[in-house]
């Protein structure tokens, strides 16, 4: 498989997971991996920065979809393929705003930075 080939599946995995998450019967704890999930792949903020060279592609080329990987495990087969037959049909709305996912991980790094600066000050 080419790099572009996965990572276009890894793209439509995305899709489908965030369908999969707004449905009604998939389990909380899935939706919790799930948002998790989502928000880190929409966030603007890398847990390694992609200027760092070499590194900080890792954190994007491991980490998302590895979790990807996790959340399909976890969510119930009928959802993951209702969800897929609407990708590949191009039958969907995304009910979600990217900005949205950026509050969480902005609030996290805010909690980091004030707790270091209570350490170093």
């Amino acid at each position: 498989m080419s790099l572009k080939t996965w990572a276009k599946q890894v793209k439509k995995d995305m899709l489908v997971l965030i369908l999969a998450f707004h449905h009604k019967k998939t389990p909380w704890y899935v939706k919790v991996l799930a948002a998790i999930t989502i928000g880190y792949a929409l966030s603007p903020i890398d847990l390694i920065p992609d200027f760092i060279p070499v590194v900080g592609l890792l954190d994007d080329l491991l980490i998302l979809p590895v979790l990807i990987a996790l959340c399909m495990k976890m969510m119930p087969k009928e959802i993951v393929a209702k969800s897929r037959e609407q990708v590949i049909a191009g039958e969907f709305d995304l009910p979600v705003k990217r900005w949205i996912f950026s509050v969480p991980i902005l609030i996290i790094w805010a909690l980091i930075l004030w707790k270091l600066i209570q350490i170093f000050v």
